[in-house]
């Protein structure tokens, strides 16, 4: 999809560019050049997990050659329209595990499990896998590991950290599921969502050796004040590492690939863009300060560009009833610091389809947002402040609703600075 910027508004504008870089990161765009390629003396056998995963397989089911079955999980909602053939699709919650979770990765460690040297195993991980997949350690229940997931989703760490706790605590993660695949062909393919694309760190790499160390996670939830630390100590020192058959891994998609897409689209019609990077973390609120104050000093030195980056922010949970994700808590922030600038407009939307927990994707502002928020006598400071940024976006009928878009490379955020006269006039 190509954005036809010199017609469009600047919300159309900014939601095609979106657009842009979600199709240039879905896996059937990217899929097709990574999978393995001739037919093996014995099965395909697809494995993965993550908000992308059916679509994922339903492009493995299409291309590979030879008898191909397996299994795949992703979240509620993200399977619509992929014919995956003979490989199994089940779907589960998403960000704390339920007992599709359990099934799916009980099952998928017998399939790995089953493999002879015959076989050929591709492993397909996406963003959202950690959750999606829950075999805990012995001696840690599903209800502890569930505990402990979502105390460190509101405690404020970083999802790096979150996903290394998630590994020590999981039979299936840091290289448990490839683990069990004994002499099989493997490969894995990834789209990333995280930031630097460590494969290992992609639903937190069931297919990736690691070496444990208790002592790390351990100390992660010292940090954090976890109240369970210390019934976690034994099983977390009692774990044995299991060796990964080396084979081929490759990232075939990230937020680089979405940003260059944007850079693409946007820079062949004429504008200046800004790439600030893929790999921005994080807290929101002090992010969109930032970027809002960059966007004003390109402005007021009267040079339009379109100002772009990815990564993944973080919100520190005030309010566990709150309604809202990252990119709106960003744009929030990026609203009240221009405080009505003129000739700013920005999006900042998940690339999945879902900011946090409701059913929007992000959300646009414009120089007028904040005048009409307050003509709604809507408080956006406060809503801020309680994580309710999503009950005054859906006020102002500023919310992007996507629904699920079947890949995930995080978030991408784009500010339009200084547009022209003839785009202005169609705001």
């Amino acid at each position: 999809m190509a954005a036809q910027l010199s017609n469009e508004s600047p919300r159309a504008l900014l939601q095609s560019l979106f657009e842009t870089a979600v199709d240039a990161a879905h896996p059937r765009t990217v899929l097709p050049g990574q999978l393995p390629q001739g037919v093996p003396a014995g099965r395909n056998i697809v494995l993965g997990a993550g908000k992308a995963a059916a679509s994922m397989a339903a492009v493995a089911a299409d291309l590979l050659e030879g008898e191909t079955g397996g299994m795949v999980v992703t979240r509620y909602g993200h399977a619509e329209d992929c014919d995956t053939g003979a490989i199994e699709v089940v779907e589960a919650s998403h960000p704390v595990p339920d007992q599709n979770s359990a099934r799916a990765a009980g099952n998928m460690l017998a399939l790995a499990a089953s493999a002879s040297s015959e076989d050929r195993v591709i492993f397909l991980f996406s963003g959202g896998g950690s959750a999606l997949l829950c075999a805990p350690i012995d001696g840690v229940s599903a209800v502890t590991k569930r505990d402990v997931t979502r105390f460190l989703l509101h405690s404020g760490a970083a999802i790096d950290e979150i996903n290394l706790v998630r590994k020590h605590l999981s039979t299936i993660k840091g290289g448990g599921l490839a683990s069990r695949a004994g002499q099989a062909e493997l490969y894995t393919i990834i789209i990333s969502d995280v930031v630097g694309d460590d494969p290992s760190d992609v639903a937190s790499g069931p297919s990736i050796d690691m070496r444990r160390n208790a002592a790390d996670a351990l100390a992660l939830l010292e940090r954090y004040g976890y109240p369970g630390l210390e019934d976690l100590r034994a099983p977390l020192s009692a774990i044995v590492q299991r060796p990964v058959k080396d084979h081929p891994v490759s990232v075939a998609a990230s937020a680089s690939t979405a940003l260059a897409a944007i850079e693409e689209a946007a820079g062949g019609a004429g504008w200046t863009v800004v790439n600030l990077g893929d790999d921005i973390e994080g807290d929101a609120t002090e992010v969109g300060k930032r970027h809002a104050d960059l966007a004003l000093s390109r402005r007021n030195a009267g040079e339009p560009c379109v100002l772009i980056s990815g990564g993944e922010l973080t919100v520190h949970v005030k309010n566990s009833d709150g309604r809202g994700g990252p990119n709106l808590e960003y744009l929030t922030s990026v609203m009240l610091t221009l405080d009505g600038a003129k000739e700013i407009f920005a999006i900042a939307c998940d690339s999945d389809g879902i900011d946090g927990s409701e059913d929007n994707a992000g959300g646009f502002i414009a120089p007028d947002s904040l005048d009409r928020a307050k003509s709604k006598n809507i408080d956006m400071a406060r809503l801020l402040d309680s994580n309710n940024t999503y009950d005054g976006f859906a006020a102002l009928g500023d919310l992007v609703v996507s629904g699920p878009t079947q890949t995930n490379v995080n978030d991408i955020r784009i500010i339009l600075v200084n547009p022209t006269d003839e785009v202005h006039e169609r705001a």
